[in-house]
């Protein structure tokens, strides 16, 4: 190993799909007196959305505390960006207090943004972009996507004219900062300060996995999760194009209570939602470099994560 790394402080990501099993084993970790944990979960920041999350319980979080769960509202937005600069801040935290920081989640793009760095791209600007939706209104998408061509001809030609989200954003960029996103996404902040052990935990038989999604969905059901949402529908500030609630089983569960979906075609969408959301993990994993495979049903995980660690 490179010395320079082998001299950082050591940090350990544990990720996988959901319903695979890490919770359970981040908490053997912690109680093992090694680490602390930080989220990675993309859905565990928002308060009030506790059942459909399968956030960590009380019980479970007095026996392992996990930072960034709970720090936003559910109408509020938090971007790579944000998260990565929490997340650094709370692993210097743990480190200067002699810990492991123990990363935990399955959100695979904040994995990616702690350790490849991220394009310093512009927040989004609201006036910025209702200015442009009212240029579309008058001249349509073809004339948005030629003046993408003028300004970003490599955008351009990645940037179907029939993609209005990331057209929309690419000149966004151009006009909040003078710069084009192919300038932008060229140059990155630095990569993770820490010499970290990657592990992923999963069933080794995918429909084993299909199963426990099935059966954990159910368990959310019998616990309230319908009442949870029925909370944040009430709420009347929320709607269902907010990142909150594009969280996996909130859309079909908000659907069913306004009417949409009978409660068969709720829970079927809510599992194969989540199903699918595995698959997207399994498939982020599969061609994820130093990766160490533990499987959900092994009795010696700790063991193994413990010694792995030794070995950085």
């Amino acid at each position: 190993m490179n010395s320079e790394i082998s001299a950082l402080p050591k940090a350990i990501f544990l990720m996988g799909p959901t319903a695979s099993g890490k919770t359970d084993l981040a908490i053997s970790l912690v109680q093992s007196g090694l680490c602390e944990i930080i989220s990675v979960d993309s859905a565990l920041i928002y308060r009030d959305m506790d059942i459909g999350t399968a956030k960590p319980s009380v019980a479970e979080q007095l026996a392992a505390p996990h930072r960034l769960i709970d720090i936003l509202d559910p109408a509020e937005s938090y971007s790579v960006a944000q998260f990565r600069k929490d997340a650094l801040r709370e692993m210097q935290e743990i480190t200067d207090k002699g810990k492991v920081p123990l990363l935990v989640g399955g959100t695979m793009m904040y994995y990616k943004a702690l350790i490849d760095g991220i394009s310093q791209l512009p927040e989004s600007d609201e006036g910025v972009r209702k200015q442009i939706s009212e240029e579309v209104e008058l001249n349509g998408w073809q004339a948005l996507h030629d003046e993408l061509r003028s300004i970003d001809p490599v955008s351009a030609e990645r940037i179907h004219p029939n993609d209005p989200q990331r057209l929309m954003r690419a000149i966004e960029v151009y006009r909040l900062s003078g710069k084009s996103m192919t300038e932008l996404t060229a140059s990155k902040s630095s990569s993770i300060p820490y010499n970290i052990l990657q592990l992923a935990i999963a069933p080794d038989d995918r429909s084993v996995l299909h199963q426990r999604i099935e059966k954990r969905f159910d368990i959310m059901l019998d616990m309230g999760f319908q009442q949870e949402v029925q909370k944040l529908v009430q709420r009347g500030d929320l709607h269902l194009d907010m990142p909150s609630m594009r969280c996996v089983g909130y859309r079909q569960m908000w659907l069913y209570l306004v009417g949409k979906y009978d409660f068969d075609e709720m829970r079927y969408r809510g599992i194969v939602a989540t199903r699918q959301l595995a698959k997207r993990q399994l498939t982020w994993l599969r061609g994820w470099p130093g990766l160490h495979w533990l499987d959900t049903f092994s009795s010696d995980n700790v063991k193994r994560v413990k010694d792995l660690f030794l070995k950085l």
